[in-house]
This record gives C-alpha cells, structure tokens and sequence, in this order.
C-alpha cells in the first residue's frame, strides 16, 4: 500500500495541491519536505502530534523530512487560529525551546544518517536586508491576495500588525529557501497554514519555474469539532514535567467512544486493516480499543517502560489490579499530617493554584473512600490511612496515593 493511501485511509489528508502529481511523486520517488513548528514553548504538545505522526509516515515510506523550527520566525508570531496578538519572545527563550522540541521530536522521527534534518529559519531569515527581502521577495506578494487569507481575514477585525503582517512572507520565503538549498518540493502542515502553503509554493513557482506541492492534515477535533488536547489545567503536553505520564495516558483511556477511532487512525501505528474491523465494535469491545489507544499513544510519546507503567497504575485503581507503585503519588511524613488536606494536595501537584484546589474541594470535588471532603481545612489522621498509604479521588476520574514515608 503507498503511503498516499495509507494516508489516505488514515482520514489525515485535508487539502493537497495536485492530487495526481502528488501521488505519482510519492510512489516513484523520495520526496524531501518540510514541517514548521513554532517555537513558543519548551514541549510540543498534542496539538503537534498530527503532525509529527504525518512525518513519521512519510519517512517510514521512504521520503526525507525536514523539521523546521521558526526561531526566525517565532521573533514576529504566526496569527493563524489567533485572535490576538502573540507575546515576543527573546532569542534565548526561543534556543531554549528548540533544545527540548527536538529531544521529543527525536522520538518520532530518524534523524541518524541525514534521514531527517533539523533546520532553523533563523539562521538566514536573521541576516536578510530588509530592503533587499521586499525587493526580492516582497514585490511578489499581492496585499489583495494576502488580505483573502483566512489567517488575515479572521485578525482584521480585532486588528493586525504590520509585523504580523509580514509572516505570510517569511514562510513563502522559507519554502523558497529549502526549495533551493536542500531540494524541498512539498510542504505539510496543519489545515490552519493552507494560504501561507500556497504562498510559498506561488514563490517558488515565480522565482525558480518550479513546481512545489502541499498537503495539511486534519486538526485533532473530536466528535463535536472541538480541538483536543485540552485539560483542565491546560494543554496536554508531551513533556512529563508538564503533564504527568499517568494523567497522559488517562485522557486517552477517557476519550468519548465516537473519537477512539479517529484517534488511533491519526495518533498510533496500529495497522489500518485492524482498527477498520475496531470501527464495527460497541460496548466493551470499545473500551478495550480505549485501552489499546492510551496504551499505544503514551508508548509513542513516552516509551514502551512509561506506558507499562502507566497501564499498570490504571488497572491497579480501576481494574481491580494490586500494584499501587505506578499510581500518581503524593509522599508525605507523619509530621504532614498536621497540614490541611488541601496543603499537602497542593504541595503533590495534585491542584495548579490554592484557589482552583479550594474551589474544587468545596464543590465536592475531592473524596477519601467515596465521602466528598468539603472542608478546605480538613486534616488527615493516621487511622484514615491502609497500611501507609490512601487513596484520594480527584473529580471522578483521576485517583493518587498519599503514601506515609519513614
């Protein structure tokens, strides 16, 4: 099967230019392209995901990926999908978050060899003259054109900035530019980037009399058209210091019956063939496809160890399982037991802020044995405790430990 079927099949193609070539190129030959990932934080997080699964497909079929962060680009700010605009951020914050982009990254896609390449934009988008760039490059940009871009159209109401502005033209000339120094003809990207593909690819077409392609991916909506990946304390991060491994795989085993599988088409390398014959199940059988999804997909993110782990922690709390060591755990002395209940939750990452942890307590959103604890001043007793530990439940879904240490 080629991978354009492959991808196909897999629901992740949204947009392409040239169906036909597109096809043919990636059946007969080893296509180089690209990916841009903006470098705003130090973690990529599930929003990216789609499209480092996109990559790694491509590159498991024989084709050479370019992964490109915009620390060039990241000083100026992407408006697609915002309403506002960005906050800047400083060239060391910007090298700080591509060291931890690419160790995650690294997880997804081959970089041994020359078979995948890192680049940052930075490195020729910094030194440009700006007056030479708008006579090179600008003078090929139609501010009508640019103005019917939906990423323009959505900001110009709230107000865009002529910096912000200037970003289509960048990314066009970022395609130029690895279209010419590293035989780059296609780029991907997510749906949210189709006008400035296409920029780029009018770029090249009027400067080199070439032809370059694009294809996006499908954003990760669920069943309703919201986007995943968002948590109550915030974005699902791939980092584990930003979202624990436990929590991690427990979005995915709670995911609604309609997105699992979608989410294992788009997020896991589970064969095709098999999860078809997953879309014809109900009932229990899709609660053991959310088993394998959560499984599959922390394993990608975080290795074969971490998903053990973090399955066997589920089955110890809902499984009717034995093995506590891999439940979330929050280590106290007896000493702590002089601290409120919401103290020691705070100080075990169990709440993000005091306020959000006595909100939640007070709407009976935390439970000891099935009992809601109201009392924001509530404390433990050593009595409370099994053996040296006990089990608070959070909401109705996450569970940790409180484990008394020597």
């Amino acid at each position: 099967m080629s991978v354009f079927e492959e991808l196909t099949r897999r629901g992740y193609i949204k947009q392409l230019t040239h169906e036909e070539e597109i096809r043919k190129a990636l059946e007969e030959e080893s296509v180089t392209f690209y990916i841009g990932f903006d470098p705003t934080a130090d973690s990529l997080h599930v929003g990216h995901f789609i499209a480092m699964m996109f990559m790694a497909h491509m590159q498991r079929a024989g084709h050479k990926p370019i992964a490109l962060v915009g620390g060039g680009t990241a000083m100026i700010g992407d408006p697609s999908g915002k309403t506002d605009m960005r906050s800047m951020l400083t060239r060391e914050d910007i090298e700080r978050n591509i060291v931890g982009i690419k160790k995650q990254m690294e997880r997804f896609i081959d970089f041994s060899d020359d078979k995948a390449r890192l680049l940052n934009n930075a490195d020729w988008l910094m030194n440009l003259n700006y007056v030479d760039f708008l006579r090179d490059i600008g003078v090929h940009f139609s501010v009508n054109n640019m103005l019917r871009a939906e990423s323009i159209k959505q900001r110009l109401e709230k107000g865009l900035s002529f910096l912000e502005f200037n970003y289509m033209l960048m990314q066009g000339y970022d395609f130029l530019y690895l279209n010419q120094n590293h035989g780059c003809t296609m780029q991907l990207g997510g749906d949210d980037q189709w006008s400035n593909m296409l920029a780029g690819i009018d770029l090249i077409r009027r400067k080199e009399r070439k032809t370059a392609y694009a294809m996006t991916c499908t954003l990760l909506t669920n069943s309703q058209g919201q986007k995943m990946g968002k948590t109550v304390n915030g974005a699902l991060w791939l980092d584990p210091e930003k979202t624990p491994v436990y929590d991690f795989y427990q979005y995915w085993r709670n995911v609604d019956d309609q997105d699992v599988v979608k989410c294992l088409k788009l997020l896991t390398f589970v064969d095709i063939n098999e999860i078809e014959r997953i879309e014809s199940m109900e009932g229990q059988e899709i609660n053991e496809s959310k088993k394998l999804l959560a499984y599959e997909v922390t394993k990608l993110v975080h290795g074969e160890e971490e998903a053990a782990k973090a399955r066997s922690a589920a089955e110890a709390l809902f499984g009717g399982g034995t093995d506590l060591s891999n439940v979330p755990t929050v280590e106290i002395v007896k000493d702590d037991l002089e601290k409120p209940l919401l103290e020691i939750l705070l100080a075990g990452g169990v709440f993000p802020s005091k306020s959000e942890g006595r909100r939640n307590m007070q709407q009976g959103g935390v439970s000891i044995d099935d009992v809601k604890i109201t009392d924001i001043d509530h404390k433990l007793k050593e009595e409370d405790f099994t053996e040296n530990y006990l089990l608070v439940k959070k909401g109705k879904k996450k569970i940790y430990r409180i484990l008394i240490t020597e």
